[in-house]
C-alpha cells in the first residue's frame, strides 16, 4: 500500500538535480500543487516563485522566507513570464504542451530545467490516462534538443510512491 505522506515528499529526481540550479536568481515551481518542491527549493536557499491555478493548498509554504506565490491559469490566461528569466524551472506531474517552448525561453543562460511527468503507458496504472496528458517516447528530449545540454534523462516505470510510467529530464540552457 502506498504511504499517503510519500506523495508529499519531494521527488527524488528533483532533489537530486536541484543543487545544479545556479544560486542566484529565482526558481519557478510551475503547477506547484501543495508546494512540496517549493519547500525543498526554499530549504536549499533558493528564491522560489510557486505558481498554480489553485494556491489554496500551499498553506504555510506561502509564508516561507524567499517564497512568493502567483495564482494563475497557465492554460487559459496569457503567459505571465514573457519578460522574466529564471535560474531554474521545476515541473512535476503536469503537462501542457504549448508551455514547453515558453518554459525554455524563460530560462536564463545556464538555467536548469527539471521536469518529471507521466508518459505513455501510464494508462495501465490509472490517471492520467488521457494521451493529451502523457508524454510520447523521448518527447522531453525532442523539446530541449539543440537548446539545452541534457544532464540526465529517464523513461521508466516506477513503483513508488505509486506505480506510474514517467519521463524525467534535467537539462541546462546553453
Amino acid at each position: 500500500m502506498t504511504d499517503p505522506h510519500a506523495l508529499e515528499t519531494p521527488s527524488a529526481w528533483v532533489a537530486r538535480f536541484a543543487p545544479l540550479i545556479p544560486p542566484t536568481g529565482t526558481v519557478l515551481d510551475l503547477a506547484c500543487g501543495a508546494g512540496r518542491h517549493t519547500c525543498l527549493l526554499a530549504a536549499l536557499g533558493y528564491s522560489v516563485l510557486a505558481v498554480d491555478v489553485d494556491v489554496s493548498r500551499l498553506g504555510g509554504v506561502a509564508h516561507l522566507p524567499g517564497v512568493s506565490v502567483l495564482q494563475t491559469d497557465l492554460e487559459n490566461a496569457p503567459w505571465p513570464f514573457d519578460r522574466q528569466r529564471f535560474a531554474g524551472i521545476v515541473v512535476v506531474n503536469y503537462l501542457h504542451r504549448p508551455l514547453l517552448p515558453r518554459l525554455l525561453a524563460a530560462l536564463e543562460s545556464g538555467g536548469v530545467l527539471i521536469y518529471e511527468t507521466f508518459a505513455r503507458g501510464n494508462e495501465r496504472f490509472g490517471r492520467p490516462s488521457n494521451p493529451d496528458f502523457l508524454l510520447q517516447p523521448e518527447e522531453l528530449i525532442a523539446a530541449v534538443q539543440g537548446k539545452m545540454r541534457i544532464v540526465a534523462y529517464e523513461d521508466l516505470l516506477v513503483s513508488e510512491p505509486k506505480p506510474a510510467a514517467l519521463q524525467r529530464i534535467c537539462a541546462v540552457r546553453l
